[in-house]
């Protein structure tokens, strides 16, 4: 199931789930510099916007719950898309070491997609693109260290030893490097490509369920808190310092979803 292009494996779109995309739009806006439409497409009977970021392109995609999705259990939350070539396979290998597929299909102009929660029940997309036309080989840029862009996907898991096999296994990740985190274990970094894109670790004993978390890349760590508050999130912990010298701060934007930022403190005045 290799794929010789650099994309397999790779994260490759971003989507927000929220009843209401306008509660959220302010606090992107000013803790990002993302901008989220007043409308969308529908497609399907689902409402979808773009977020664009502040030097263009995109930054993901917001994706707005409905009552009855609402109802049946979803919940404000970010999930990230993984590229591989063949998507059928992909969802079979996780169905088979115990994942779940909740949805498979083909979206005209965008590709193949599965929505499926792996064996520990961490929620994910895995989606091979239509290129656009005329452009064969575009690849996605919405991950990334530049601000406005996502940085980090994070893994919380329930059995970070099964999680790292089957992550590795099927998208080509390695895993090289470790933190010890004391009785905890330890904070797994994972590769695509020979780039550090993340890390796998062991669930907190407050979390409910295994989950990916991500981080936006932000040009200021106390800029970007800050407005966490003034637009209506909260934070969920304290900024606190990482290996390399970036700080990150976890957050909760109005709706509810978790997300990460990480960026450099400045000096203010």
């Amino acid at each position: 199931m290799a794929d010789p292009l650099p994309r397999h494996g790779a994260f490759i779109w971003y989507e927000l789930m929220v009843p209401d995309p306008s509660i959220v739009a302010p606090f992107y806006r000013e803790v990002a510099g993302w901008t989220i439409p007043t409308a969308g497409a529908i497609q399907g009977g689902v409402e979808y916007r773009m977020i664009g970021r502040a030097g263009g392109g995109f930054g993901g995609g917001v994706l707005t719950l409905s009552p009855a999705m609402t109802q049946g259990g979803m919940v404000p939350r970010w999930v990230g898309y993984i590229h591989h070539p063949d998507v059928a396979a992909a969802a079979q290998a996780i169905t088979d070491a115990g994942g779940q597929c909740f949805m498979q299909q083909d979206v005209p102009e965008i590709g193949r997609m599965a929505m499926l929660a792996d064996p520990q029940g961490a929620l994910l997309y895995v989606m091979d693109p239509t290129p656009p036309a005329g452009d064969p080989e575009a690849q996605s840029d919405v991950f990334g260290m530049e601000p406005g862009r996502m940085c980090w996907n994070q893994l919380m898991t329930s059995d970070p030893v099964a999680a790292t096999a089957l992550y590795t296994g099927l998208f080509g990740w390695t895993q090289e490097g470790a933190m010890p985190m004391g009785a905890l274990g330890d904070y797994l970094f994972i590769q695509h490509q020979g780039e550090a894109i993340g890390a796998i670790m062991p669930l907190m004993p407050d979390m409910a369920r295994s989950q990916w978390h991500f981080y936006i890349s932000v040009d200021d760590i106390d800029r970007a808190a800050a407005a966490v508050i003034a637009t209506g999130g909260s934070h969920d912990g304290e900024i606190m310092q990482v290996p390399g010298g970036s700080w990150t701060l976890n957050a909760v934007d109005p709706a509810g979803a978790n997300i990460g930022l990480a960026g450099p403190r400045k000096e203010h005045g």
